[in-house]
């Protein structure tokens, strides 16, 4: 009953997609857009160097005319990456995006990559837990407190 964890969350969506830093902008796109997802980590082996999102590509290229065919990835990704680990609360994780402004996070368990949350996933995980809140009130009012 207690607030769903970011490991909870993770067991439902293991899959990490991810692109390094060398690979042109184009390849990226076409990535995130065949897995349908906002964002990619951005891996150079196992170490994560930072996040590429749609919100990455229309800031950063779009507005300055960059060719995606040309352009690496690692001149247009966010180099500074907040993440969290899998025992992060669904609530902590929602008041960090919001306060950010980010919509995704990875996670990272003793400095390996395992896993990226987005805000959707946290916001269905924070629903899920204020459902399960009210049926338990519920029950308690039905019983006469």
């Amino acid at each position: 009953g207690a607030m769903t964890t970011i490991r909870q969350i993770l067991a439902r969506k293991p899959e990490i997609y991810a692109i390094g830093p060398e690979a042109i902008v184009l390849d990226a796109l076409r990535l995130l857009e065949e897995k349908n997802v906002g964002a990619l980590l951005v891996l150079k082996g196992p170490s994560l160097v930072g996040i590429f999102s749609e919100r990455d590509y229309a800031r950063r290229m779009v507005l300055h005319g960059r060719s995606s065919k040309e352009t690496p990835v690692r001149e247009v990704m966010t180099s500074k990456v907040f993440v969290i680990t899998p025992d992060t609360s669904s609530g902590e994780c929602m008041m960090h995006m919001t306060d950010r402004h980010i919509r995704h996070l990875p996670v990272l368990e003793k400095g390996r990559v395992v896993g990226v949350i987005s805000i959707g996933d946290v916001v269905r995980a924070v629903i899920e837990d204020m459902r399960f809140t009210i049926r338990q009130l519920e029950g308690y009012i039905r019983s006469g407190g």
